[in-house]
């Protein structure tokens, strides 16, 4: 792995004077908001703006191919206290085999990032996942077995919760059970509002995919985001595939201009042509 290039930063200072920062410089995080958690981004697109190249290599792996944004994952997850994902991820991931049967389990490979995060936060890794439906099964994973390296959260909506209570009562139930909102859906500033107050989550990144993330942003959830550009090019549109649409970092309804969300670019890195920025959502 190569040392990033730092070609400006204005962000905070880290809070731990530690040497695993020397490859990548500086990497500090302000004080959470009141009552929620700090919420930050990381997400991996091409030059024009594709996350997922759909397929056969759905990831942001795939895009990013690069050891250095590998390592910059885990330097962002070592600062949270859990990762905030949308079902789809999991699913998707699952149904692919990757990285093996059963799916992933999102955490820190690097041992020594591993090591950063005990000195920086309590308690373990975390992965949340939040789902409206309830329309999943825990043992189908391997996020949600027991020995799992990870605790694993799910966050539904009242619905989902009938569907998911007998599960985490019986076969599964280290797995925590957060509700909320009152409807069909899940109501998300109520569900990170939970994660702070009952759990103690003051900084919880945001993995998505990009359509459960264009849904935090729309609720003016997202604090910050970490985006690297891989130095590639492939058009939304998906070959011999019709009129499927590769998706951008926001996949959702969007915003006039007047409502768009405005981003402060608080720091700029790159190694090789690979890009790294970290833009901060100005009130």
């Amino acid at each position: 792995m190569q040392d990033f290039q730092v070609l400006f930063d204005h962000a905070e200072r880290s809070a731990l004077l530690d040497p695993v920062y020397a490859p990548y410089g500086k990497l500090g995080f302000p004080a959470p908001p009141a009552g929620r958690p700090w919420i930050f981004a990381n997400f991996v697109q091409t030059v024009d703006g594709i996350v997922s190249l759909l397929g056969a290599d759905p990831s942001g792996s795939d895009i990013a191919q690069s050891p250095e944004d590998r390592w910059l994952m885990d330097l962002l997850r070592a600062h949270a206290d859990g990762i905030l994902l949308g079902v789809g991820t999991l699913l998707e991931e699952t149904r692919l085999g990757r990285p093996r049967p059963r799916g992933p389990v999102f955490r820190i490979m690097d041992s020594t990032l591993g090591e950063l995060r005990k000195r920086l936060r309590s308690g373990p890794e975390r992965n949340i996942f939040v789902t409206a439906t309830g329309r999943l099964h825990l043992a189908d994973h391997n996020v949600f077995d027991e020995d799992a390296p990870v605790e694993a959260f799910v966050i539904t909506s009242p619905h989902g919760f009938l569907g998911m209570m007998e599960q985490t009562s019986t076969t599964h139930p280290h797995v925590k059970l957060l509700v909320a909102g009152t409807g069909p859906d899940v109501d998300l500033l109520a569900a990170v509002q939970l994660l702070r107050e009952r759990h103690g989550v003051e900084y919880l990144l945001c993995e998505g995919g990009p359509s459960f993330y264009g849904a935090v942003l729309r609720h003016g959830l997202i604090d910050e985001k970490f985006l690297t550009v891989a130095p590639f090019e492939v058009g939304q549109q998906v070959p011999g595939e019709g009129t499927a649409l590769r998706p951008t970092i926001a996949f959702h309804e969007g915003f006039r201009k007047q409502d768009a969300v405005r981003w402060e670019w608080l720091s700029c890195r790159r190694v090789g042509n690979h890009q790294f920025h970290r833009l901060r959502r100005r009130p």
